[in-house]
This record gives structure tokens, C-alpha cells and sequence, in this order.
């Protein structure tokens, strides 16, 4: 029976809690809170209407991004993942098509709203994910760095809330392009066993991950201090999982490695954050996690 909470666990809503994350780091590395004036009709922030629109677009980036992803693996979820939403029967293929594309051009629209480079920011990252959903996922190399991509396009779409910045900072991108590498690499295990050698890859990433976020410090307007707190969460989230996960292998363990990857992003966005608009920035990003993994608790991450 097709029902509208099918359709609804094909867009993954705890993961586009995480994917809001990633605008809201964007938009404190962008500078956009420190220009922020009062509108003389009241005390809403002049940057509040780019940021809500980033959101939206983001919203409907991820969610139209994944939902492709299961109409493209209807056939394989047939014999891997029966449960999944299409294949069991809930949701449709045709209705799963028509609702991916509207939240693809919703999110690319809202972008619009904000700048023309925050639509070819938003294009890129439907195309992305569509090539994704399509081969990318299935070739070992490509696979890992083309959803990296997403992510790491989706932050710089936080950035373009002011234009100007998305050339300047442009290489904060690789930060998350390397961390959602690294959980793509360990997500292919989830439903046969891993492999050793991609985990201790991925263990591998993290670690570059920590010293990229490390190296932020160098920029004058990133003070490290702030991030320290944020980082010790996150690197207690991560990390446990992957080793239980490193010479066991097994599926079930893969399958929390690969949750707690997903929702400690929120943690690797606030500490970034924190960096860059001050601890209680940082705080505020880092109060979307119980949202997420509230929301975890009803739709499946993966």
C-alpha cells in the first residue's frame, strides 16, 4: 500500500538535518554574521532571508538527491534491501521520479532567490548527485569522491550567501568532500561485510579530516580555540565505531560506523563553525544533532 510515510523515508530526513548543518557552516564562514544590520521595521537580521532560503534549497538538493538514489537501486533493493520504501511496494517508482524532481527544482529555485552564483552552486549539486544515484556509486573510485562533492558543494552553497566569498574560501570544500569519502568507502560494506583495507582507508581520512579542520587555525578570521570542544565530541563519535568495525567486519557494525559517520557531520560542521562565528554559533549548529538523531529514530540514515 503507497503511503506518504514511504515517500517520505526515501528523502532521509535526518540526513538533510545534517545537509542544514552544512549551510549554516557555510554561511558563519562566509562573514555573513558579522555584517548583519537591523531592518528599522523590527529586529529581524538582514542575512536571516538568504540563509532560510539556503536552507530550502538544501532541503530539497539532498532530499531530491536521495530519493533518485532508490529509483535507480529499485532493481538491486529487490534482492538487498526488499524493505526499502519501492521495492516493498509503498512508493512507487513513477511517484518516487516525479517527487526527486520537484526537490530538485525547488532547491535550485530557492537558490535563484539568493544569487546566480548560489543557483550554479545548486545545479552542480543536483547534477552531482544525479551522477551519483546513476554510476557514480558504483565505480570504487569515483564513488566516494563524486558524493564528497555533493557535500562539499552544498557548503560552499552556505558560503554564497555572500558571493563574493565562495572564491576565497573555496578550499574549505575538501574538508567534507574527504569525510563523506571516507563514510561512502565504509558504507559499502553494509550489506555483505567490509573490506579491511577500505576501513583502515577511511581511518585514514578521518585523520586528514582533524588536520584540515587543524589547519583552518591559520586563517586570521578562524580562532581554534573555539572549535577544540567540538572536536573531542566529534572525534568521539566517529572513531569508536570504526575500529569495533575494523577486524570484525560485520554488517551490523558497518551499518553503526556508518550512522554515527552521518549524524557526527553536524558535530564537524559546529566545530568548524565555532571557528569561525564564536562557541555559541557553534552551540546553536550543534543543537541540530538530537534533532537528527530524534528523527533516526523513524527513518533509516541509509
Amino acid at each position: 500500500m503507497i503511503t506518504f510515510k514511504a515517500y517520505l523515508r526515501l528523502m532521509r530526513p535526518a540526513n538533510i538535518v545534517t545537509a542544514v548543518a552544512d549551510i549554516m557552516m557555510g554561511f558563519a564562514a562566509s562573514g555573513a554574521l558579522y555584517s548583519i544590520t537591523l531592518m528599522e521595521n523590527g529586529f529581524m537580521p538582514e542575512y536571516l532571508q538568504p540563509l532560510s532560503l539556503l536552507v530550502l534549497a538544501t532541503i530539497g538538493l539532498y532530499g531530491g538527491g536521495v530519493v533518485f538514489n532508490d529509483v535507480f537501486d529499485a532493481e538491486l533493493d529487490k534482492v538487498e534491501r526488499p524493505e526499502r520504501p519501492i521495492p516493498s511496494g509503498r512508493a512507487s517508482i513513477a511517484g518516487a521520479s516525479i517527487l526527486g524532481a520537484i526537490l530538485l527544482a525547488g532547491g535550485i529555485l530557492a537558490a535563484w532567490q539568493v544569487s546566480v552564483v548560489s543557483a550554479v552552486i545548486a545545479v552542480a549539486i543536483a547534477l552531482l548527485a544525479l551522477l551519483y544515484d546513476w554510476k557514480g556509486k558504483h565505480n570504487t573510485l569515483l564513488g566516494p569522491v563524486n558524493m564528497g562533492a555533493c557535500r562539499g558543494g552544498n557548503l560552499l552553497l552556505g558560503v554564497s550567501a555572500i558571493p563574493a566569498m565562495v572564491e576565497n574560501l573555496w578550499f574549505i570544500a575538501l574538508i567534507p568532500i574527504v569525510y563523506i569519502a571516507a563514510i561512502t568507502m565504509v558504507s559499502r560494506g553494509e550489506v555483505h561485510g567490509g573490506n579491511t583495507a577500505a576501513l583502515k582507508g577511511a581511518l585514514l581520512m578521518y585523520l586528514m579530516v582533524f588536520a584540515g579542520i587543524f589547519s583552518l587555525g591559520l586563517l586570521p578570521q578562524f580562532n581554534l580555540l573555539y572549535s577544540i570542544p567540538f572536536l573531542l565530541l566529534f572525534a568521539y563519535l566517529i572513531f569508536p565505531p570504526l575500529v569495533r568495525a575494523l577486524p570484525a567486519k560485520e554488517p551490523k557494525l558497518i551499518f553503526k560506523a556508518v550512522k554515527a559517520g552521518i549524524l557526527a557531520l553536524i558535530v564537524m560542521n559546529a566545530s568548524i563553525a565555532a571557528g569561525f562565528a564564536g562557541w555559541q554559533y557553534g552551540l546553536i549548529v550543534l543543537l541540530l544533532l538530537p534533532v537528527s538523531i530524534y528523527i533516526a529514530r523513524n527513518f533509516s540514515v541509509t
